[in-house]
């Protein structure tokens, strides 16, 4: 067992003088900063100290200010020493500040040395580690190891983001909890995406029946956040994925195509991307801007501005034609630019146009920040790093968890996908490394499936000699993440753990690796065709059945610990692949070449039941962690997919 994510320097000191916490006595606490012993702390230390606060309560024990009549004078003390902070600046918005410490244990106390109250911060989630990894009781009330500790974090930017548009759209609750481990694992930047899920004051046929995010949320959040040095940065996607709008009346006038196109987020047509050409497009954006950005205390923002499959198909099509697709896009980047710098933020966007268009990248505003990213284990990261390095321009680096177009995962896929960014991105000088987490289709996925990637990346982005380390270990290295996810996710819980490790490795057995998302969830989401596409060319009787046998014993294994919202989420996961199982062997034994509602009439009978009452039984694990919003949508895909086996 180790700390996560590892530090840079770990030395034990001496066994025989450990650190030990006197039963009911509480631990001193004297602070100084920039020399001088501190009467009263500023809101930054204040939140810093908090931390360590917290993390001394794990042992049963108080962190109290040492003053005269609190009988915290004497015995075991805290001493906290903050520098003052550097006054260099790596860009027109400051990268976060000096998290470095020095951490240290031993018979006369704890110390941490710091540059600021981000580094205090940062060393009080190691000290909360090391006495849950070393501490024990004793006779002298607990004790654990001395031991010093340096360390400080390889990017700057250790972000993770999450997708609340696809339907699903987290609880309050679930998102605090979520930020106090991602606090845990010493991430600093996090982003919401949206595409219709705020609840914008003029714009209510959008988002009516998602459960859209508040202004008042956005503030409670962004100040939790803060409170744990964590940087909430709005994120409104602005070009393409702007479909959720765009089906309405209202704004089909401002698509591209606003009869509808045929992309890969929809099963129909509809209208996809915002027209470039269009003034009133800008007008609307400034609007949005102008709503949703004073909400959030982050002086970044991402505009998206990925995947614009359709310009230059509809109403674009003479300028693209006259000035070349990558020109008007171009054009519009340089107008979204502007209105975000007017409001004096720093402007992110997805990156994968321009790395189409290399010729592109030198005429991007030198001050925004593309985001390279890529989620197969083998993506080119090293050379689109080099690409935008090149370019003199900053540059993240935003792998993904793999979680989205399957149920259980894709662990290997993802451990290899966030050490390949970490490693790559880092040589060509990446000052951002950003996890995705999406939910293509539904997101049927639970959000327990995303939390174990979600840590890996993390430590990825802390150290990124963890990230080298991963890289050459072996290619079946899920069992390498069980301790991990024991101890840093599920709070001690080797059911869960081993549960969501084993889901994440089925992928592999069952007819994978496929591009993007396992063979399972495809055989659900292309329930339409036949099974001659090259996704399901490894998928066979044999690994189905084997498969589904696999997730029978997973499920004995969750019945027999007391039911909670994660194992109800993973059981009813179980359920759901165990019919893509059954789906699948039945659809190979009639012939590839058949479509589902071509089987025997009782299968087809049997498979709908079936889905119907899986279907029925979603809310049950949904609400548990997200919101009513988008529960329906998903449902619906569920039952659609059952009216096409037994129609």
């Amino acid at each position: 067992m180790s700390l996560w994510p590892p530090p840079r320097r770990v030395e034990l000191v001496d066994a025989a003088d450990p650190l030990a916490l006197p039963p009911g006595a509480p631990v001193a606490l004297h602070v100084t900063a920039a020399g001088t012993e501190q009467a009263e702390a500023s809101e930054e230390l204040e939140f810093a100290l908090a931390g360590l606060r917290r993390a001394v309560a794990t042992t049963g024990q108080q962190l109290l200010p040492a003053r005269a009549g609190n009988g915290s004078g004497a015995g075991v003390a805290c001493r906290v020493t903050v520098d003052s902070p550097g006054t260099e600046r790596a860009s027109r918005v400051d990268l976060p500040t000096d998290e470095s410490y020095r951490l240290r244990t031993g018979p006369d106390g704890i110390a941490v040395q710091a540059a600021t109250p981000t580094g205090v911060f940062r060393a009080a989630s190691t000290l909360k580690q090391w006495l849950a990894l070393r501490g024990r009781s004793a006779a002298a009330g607990f004790e654990v190891p001395a031991v010093e500790i340096e360390d400080r974090p390889a990017f700057p930017i250790r972000g993770a983001m999450l997708d609340v548009s696809r339907n699903r759209v987290p609880r309050m609750e679930y998102l605090e909890r979520l930020v106090d481990r991602f606090a845990e694992w010493k991430i600093n930047h996090l982003q919401l995406y949206v595409e219709h899920t705020y609840a914008y004051a003029d714009h209510e046929d959008v988002w009516r029946d998602a459960s859209p995010f508040t202004a008042g949320e956005i503030r409670e959040l962004d100040l939790y956040c803060r409170e744990r040095f964590i940087e909430l940065t709005p994120n409104q996607n602005s070009f393409g994925h702007f479909h959720r709008w765009l089906i309405h009346d209202r704004y089909r006038p401002l698509a591209e195509v606003p009869e509808g196109f045929q992309h890969p987020f929809s099963i129909d047509p509809e209208p996809f991307s915002l027209c470039a050409t269009d003034p009133r497009v800008l007008e609307l954006l400034t609007g949005l801007y102008a709503e949703l950005l004073p909400h959030f205390g982050s002086r970044r923002f991402n505009v998206g501005l990925d995947e614009t499959f359709d310009l230059g198909r509809g109403r674009s099509a003479e300028a693209c034609e006259e000035r070349g697709k990558p020109a008007v896009y171009l054009d519009f980047l340089r107008q979204v630019h502007d209105l975000v710098t007017e409001r004096d933020r720093q402007m992110l966007f997805w990156g994968d146009i321009i790395l189409e268009h290399p010729e592109l990248i030198d005429q991007v505003p030198e001050d925004a920040v593309a985001l390279c990213w890529g989620y197969e284990a083998n993506h080119p990261f090293e050379h689109q790093c080099a690409r935008l390095a090149a370019s003199g321009r900053e540059f993240w680096v935003c792998p993904g968890t793999s979680s989205w177009h399957s149920f259980g995962g894709r662990l290997q896929n993802a451990a290899g996908n966030l050490a390949l960014a970490a490693t790559a991105g880092s040589e060509a000088g990446a000052q951002g490394f950003l996890i995705t987490d999406w939910g293509d289709h539904g997101h049927l996925q639970p959000p327990t499936i995303a939390e174990l990637p979600l840590s890996i990346g993390a430590g990825f982005a802390w150290s990124v000699e963890a990230a080298r380390q991963a890289a050459m270990g072996p290619d079946r290295n899920e069992a390498a993440w069980l301790d991990h996810a024991v101890r840093l996710v599920f709070d001690g819980d080797e059911t869960l753990a081993r549960t969501v490790v084993d889901l994440g490795a089925l992928d592999l057995d069952c007819g994978g690796p496929v591009m993007n998302g396992t063979t399972l969830f495809y055989l659900l989401r292309f329930i339409d065709d036949d099974l001659t596409h090259r996704r399901f060319r490894r998928l066979s009787i044999a690994t189905l059945q084997r498969t589904y046998a696999a997730l029978a014993v997973i499920r004995d294994r969750l019945n027999e610990i007391e039911s909670d919202p994660s194992r109800a989420a993973l059981d009813w996961t179980c359920r759901m692949m165990m019919w893509c199982c059954q789906l699948g062997v039945a659809r190979l034994a009639a012939g590839r070449g058949l479509l589902a509602g071509q089987l025997p009439p009782k299968v087809r009978a049997t498979l709908g039941a079936d889905l119907r009452d899986i279907a029925d039984d979603l809310p049950d694990v949904w609400l548990a962690t997200s919101r009513e919003g988008g529960l329906r949508e998903s449902q619906d895909l569920l039952l659609r997919a059952a009216a096409i086996v037994d129609s």
